[in-house]
């Protein structure tokens, strides 16, 4: 009987044992997904993953380079669900050479496709006032222009986004 009452209580304690570690685990998971990519990005890091530059990433799937600040170094990208989170150490503006301004988060989001960014959370662009982009797309690999979807869809010359740009910090988003 004794043996019997052991092998229940021990089976119960590795039980909640798999429990308390699956629940540690799922802590450092959701730890990593919102400490603003910091933590994430250092856990690659030893784990030996190297990332590209955001620069080279957007190249990749024929964006600008510099649609992002120079600041904006830290990013995760989900191949799969094709999920893109930039993480910028402020919020800052970005004037381009077309004399248009960007305003960005210190966290912007949108999923990354060939061509475009679209569902984008966390960057704005000054028309008259501050408005959301929620779209940013060219329309080929040779497009020489930039399609900003801000309420309504404005071309702007691509070659004003090919260069990487300092943001300059602002109070508030």
């Amino acid at each position: 009987m004794e043996k019997a009452l052991f092998k229940v209580s021990s089976f119960r304690l590795s039980q909640k044992a798999k429990k308390e570690l699956s629940s540690i685990g799922d802590d450092f998971n959701s730890f990593t997904t919102t400490v603003e990519g910091g933590a994430k990005w250092i856990f690659n890091k030893l784990k030996g993953k190297t990332q590209k530059p955001l620069s080279e990433l957007l190249q990749d799937y024929n964006l600008p380079p510099g649609l992002f600040p120079q600041n904006a170094t830290n990013y995760d990208f989900d191949e799969v669900r094709a999920k893109l989170t930039v993480y910028i150490p402020s919020v800052c503006e970005v004037g381009f050479k077309d004399s248009s301004v960007v305003r960005y988060s210190t966290r912007v989001s949108g999923f990354l496709l060939r061509g475009k960014l679209t569902g984008i959370e966390g960057m704005k662009t000054k028309i008259v006032l501050w408005v959301k982009v929620t779209t940013i797309s060219v329309d080929g690999p040779r497009s020489d222009k930039v399609n900003f979807t801000a309420g309504v869809k404005k071309s702007r010359p691509r070659d004003a986004y090919e260069v990487l740009r300092d943001g300059v910090v602002v109070d508030e988003f």
